[in-house]
């Protein structure tokens, strides 16, 4: 491990100098690769003079103390805690070192690349307040503002603490003792800074971010929706089916997220208006997994579904044929969105392979895997509201990956129709919406799905309106339309609520 020590304190003959030299000598006996950086022996312009920090001239001594920051797997910041912040000289030399293009880089108003992972981080301090105090009373500020603000703001994770208080009256015993436990941190690093669970979330947060799981609620109301309406049709109801069921749709929509990661790399590398609903999760793009990892897991999950398929379609009690067959044609649809020779987003049918999968098609197979005949008109009749209350949420995600898209050819409805009446087709579908749920509720031999909250429809319906109305009539269009997309989700969970808590 290699490890960079930076000494805060400005002065060297300091009870924090000795520290770091305790430290520095636990790291050695440890094995590790140590450079230590004294910030008083430099010699920088501590404020920043110029309107960027990065167009400053960068002092010898800055771009020397950037090199060994690169160097670095592990940093070790050791200085007093002064009026609850870092001393100005440390302030200064962070000022002046994590500038934009080394520490981090924005990507857009709220999105940053953080330039310094996957370094981690030791921060030792000391002060005169005692910590209890600190942290209720003052709300642990070198917690907040130095390791937060500063070091997790560029990447540096995870950030142990130590803090040494009070010291101003300590006696010498205590002193020596800090100095014991700051080798014995040193001595530490022989079995890496990471403990066994941090490194196994360390690797699986990326992929977690990859699956996209703000998007899944969806689909499991709607799955059991149809499953709970196949159960008083048929009078059975197989738990275990319905949860082998559930785990073959979430990893047929894992793949499907995986697939439209990999196809889609272009247009997420020209998106800069990309947010938590749109754009991907740019986990490729950003080099947090690499395609060939990508390719193996999905190369095991189609494994896995395709045994999964199997259970489901002998336990089911329609023929294993009928049962197989629904599940390999959603998929096969699903896979189709961005996958070649169809790739159906880039051909204008995007959006409604996205409503039709999540809408009927889930419905579907759970109406069919709990025993439901494929030809009943029920799941086709609670998927119909759905299927048009996602159209507008999915139409609108294409609005802020509208230039990118439109660069690499990809046809969506934003890009065909333009922003403008993109938004007003968007809007006859939540028109369409309610009136098909009340329509339903007419037709529907089983319960009233939507008639108690049927009020609540119109008027969420109304609110998205009015803000799909302002978007189509703006000149200066947003760029980004979080708060609209957002509520278009929302909008969504009426449909597939509704009839979920109505059947179970």
């Amino acid at each position: 491990m290699k490890v960079l020590i930076i000494l805060g304190h400005p002065r060297a003959d300091s009870y924090c100098a000795a520290l770091a030299d305790r430290y520095i000598q636990g790291a050695r006996d440890a094995g590790a690769q140590v450079h230590y950086i004294r910030l008083m022996d430099l010699d920088f312009e501590r404020d920043v003079l110029t309107p960027k920090p990065e167009a400053q001239h960068l002092e010898p001594d800055v771009l020397r103390a950037q090199e060994w920051i690169r160097w670095a797997d592990h940093l070790v910041f050791v200085f007093p805690t002064w009026w609850g912040g870092v001393p100005a000289l440390l302030k200064g030399f962070l000022d002046r070192t994590l500038t934009p293009g080394f520490a981090f880089r924005e990507i857009q108003a709220d999105s940053f690349l953080r330039m310094l992972k996957p370094r981690t981080a030791q921060v030792i301090t000391t002060m005169d307040t005692p910590r209890l105090i600190d942290r209720l009373i003052n709300g642990s500020p070198i917690r907040r503002s130095f390791v937060n603000a500063t070091l997790k703001f560029c990447g540096i994770s995870p950030v142990r603490t130590l803090y040494l208080s009070p010291v101003k009256h300590v006696s010498t015993e205590r002193r020596e003792h800090w100095l014991d436990r700051v080798y014995r941190e040193g001595l530490t690093l022989k079995h890496g800074v990471c403990s066994p669970v941090e490194r196994c979330w360390r690797s699986a947060v990326p992929w977690i971010k990859a699956i996209r799981l703000q998007f899944y609620p969806m689909t499991f109301f709607a799955y059991a929706a149809g499953s709970f309406a196949a159960s008083r049709l048929t009078g059975l109801r197989d738990a275990w089916l319905f949860v082998l069921g559930y785990l073959l749709l979430f990893i047929m929509e894992v793949i499907v997220v995986f697939n439209n990661e990999y196809h889609d790399q272009k247009t997420d590398r020209l998106n800069r208006n990309f947010s938590a609903f749109s754009g991907g999760s740019r986990v490729l793009v950003d080099g947090e997994i690499n395609e060939r990892n990508m390719i193996r897991v999905t190369r095991v999950l189609i494994a896995v579904l395709v045994l999964l398929c199997f259970a489901v379609a002998i336990q089911s009690a329609n023929h294993w044929l009928v049962t197989f067959g629904l599940a390999g044609g959603v998929f096969a649809l699903g896979i189709s969105y961005t996958a070649p020779p169809a790739r159906l987003s880039y051909r204008g049918w995007g959006e409604g392979v996205v409503a039709f999968t999540h809408s009927f098609a889930v419905i579907l197979c759970g109406f069919v895997f709990q025993g439901g005949s494929i030809t009943n008109v029920t799941p086709w009749q609670i998927g119909l509201p759905l299927f048009l209350s996602i159209m507008p949420a999915i139409i609108m995600a294409g609005i802020p990956d509208y230039l990118a898209d439109k660069r690499v050819g990809k046809r969506t409805l934003a890009v065909r129709l333009g922003k403008r009446n993109a938004s007003y087709f968007a809007s006859l579908f939540v028109l369409l919406a309610p009136l098909a749920a009340y329509r339903m509720d007419d037709l529907l031999a089983g319960p009233q799905l939507f008639q108690d909250w049927f009020i609540m429809l119109v008027v969420h319906g109304c609110l998205v309106l009015i803000l799909l109305w302002r978007f189509a009539r703006r000149e200066d269009k947003p760029k980004r339309i979080d708060v609209l997309l957002i509520l278009s989700l929302l909008y969504i969970m009426w449909y597939a609520i509704l009839p979920f808590f109505k059947y179970v």
